[in-house]
């Protein structure tokens, strides 16, 4: 499995506890050091949707003019903001083989759905 994410979220570290306590193997993937694509975006969103990737939560959102906001409700213009602001993409997103499995962090649906891959 790889999971992407920025080492410093608090999502994401209590992710990789969860999966060194379950003895399940991953690669991290840091958004910061390493980027993301925006054929990798395009994928997510056709598999899971813009608003499950996107995190309006986020300082990174708030931190948005209202034009950039409004923008990201298209793809292209969404993929663009996104390369130049990878924060604001929610974390941790799980995949493997290219199939998004998981969108943040919630223990007991990793249970149910990871434990058993």
């Amino acid at each position: 499995m790889k999971i992407y994410g920025i080492p410093n979220c608090d999502t994401i570290k209590k992710t990789l506890d969860w999966f060194k306590v379950n003895k399940i193997d991953y690669e991290f993937h840091d958004y910061k050091k390493d980027g993301i694509t925006a054929a990798k975006l395009k994928s997510w969103f056709n598999q899971v949707g813009m608003d499950v990737i996107i995190n309006k939560k986020s300082t990174t959102w708030k931190a948005l003019t209202i034009e950039e906001q409004q923008a990201m409700a298209h793809e292209k213009e969404a993929i663009v903001i996104i390369l130049k602001n990878e924060s604001i993409i929610k974390r941790p997103v799980i995949e493997q083989n290219e199939k998004v499995l998981m969108v943040g962090f919630k223990p007991t649906d990793y249970d149910q759905k990871l434990k058993s891959l």
